[in-house]
């Protein structure tokens, strides 16, 4: 797997070269697979929201949003080894095609490159765009993840070498799944609960995971909607998007219906914590 040292700037370069590994940097996701097309994001590096101006500076220790971050932090660990912490791990995959389906069962359709491709094509373009958005924060934060702090493992334990270099403030993974929740819901607005429901979970999973705390996960969701508002000034994104709401439409249309175990999926998801925010 190729990586690189410095972030997101770096690692979400080489997808733009050609068919090579796309890397969501910083973010510590896995890697994704090589496509059919190599992509860029919708927005230039001087369009993407500025984490450094958009966020706070991360919790310090010894204060009491720290101290809220370790409670919550005890919680989600508890679910160590429980349906939801495999849920955890499949939602740490950023791999096309497996992350297009994220949201498939929330949406009732499938999402693959194959029946949804401008659909497709448009999430992918968003995970570079969000990688970037949250670039500058993570990198000049430089905060230890959890696992680190306790010198525990993950749910992710091939990508735990990565991530210890790697800052943790804010989340990534929160950022691209809480756009993408967004962004979906104005696609089928008549799914927004299960939708809005899910990328709340996405995020979530990093907290049980083990990878990030909860101000990484709130900073990330804020981050994500900050992102999506930019993307609606992009007319590329807009073509795109009205292309993927009528490949939503068809799918529906079609009666298909998601591969993924749903039941499985939306048992696992009933294991709520409590503190979160």
């Amino acid at each position: 797997m190729a990586r690189t040292e410095s972030g997101f700037s770096r690692w979400g370069s080489l997808a733009l070269v050609a068919s090579t590994l796309l890397i969501v940097g910083c973010t510590g996701p896995s890697a994704v697979k090589p496509a059919t097309a190599a992509l860029a994001g919708y927005l230039s590096q001087e369009e993407v929201p500025d984490s450094m101006a958009l966020v706070p500076a991360p919790p310090a220790n010894g204060s009491a949003a720290f101290a809220q971050d370790e409670a919550v932090g005890k919680e989600a660990r508890a679910l160590r080894d429980t349906p939801r912490w495999t849920q955890a791990a499949l939602d740490a995959n950023l791999s096309f095609p497996e992350a297009a389906d994220t949201f498939s069962c929330a949406l009732g359709v499938p999402v693959t490159e194959h029946d949804s491709p401008r659909l497709y094509a448009m999430l992918r373009r968003m995970l570079l765009d969000a990688g970037h958005t949250t670039a500058a924060a993570k990198n000049h934060y430089a905060r230890t993840r959890p696992f680190v702090t306790y010198s525990e493992s993950t749910c992710s334990p091939g990508e735990e070498s990565i991530l210890r270099t790697n800052g943790s403030y804010p989340s990534g993974h929160t950022t691209i799944g809480w756009a993408w929740a967004l962004v979906l819901t104005e696609a089928a607005p008549d799914r927004a609960n299960a939708i809005l429901a899910r990328g709340r979970s996405f995020g979530e999973s990093r907290l049980v995971c083990n990878v990030h705390w909860q101000s990484d996960i709130l900073q990330g969701r804020f981050l994500g909607a900050a992102l999506t508002a930019r993307l609606h000034d992009n007319a590329a994104f807009h073509s795109d998007f009205e292309a993927a709401k009528g490949e939503i439409a068809a799918a529906r249309a079609k009666g298909m219906k998601p591969t993924r175990d749903c039941s499985a999926e939306a048992a696992a998801l009933s294991q709520k914590l409590k503190l979160v925010m």
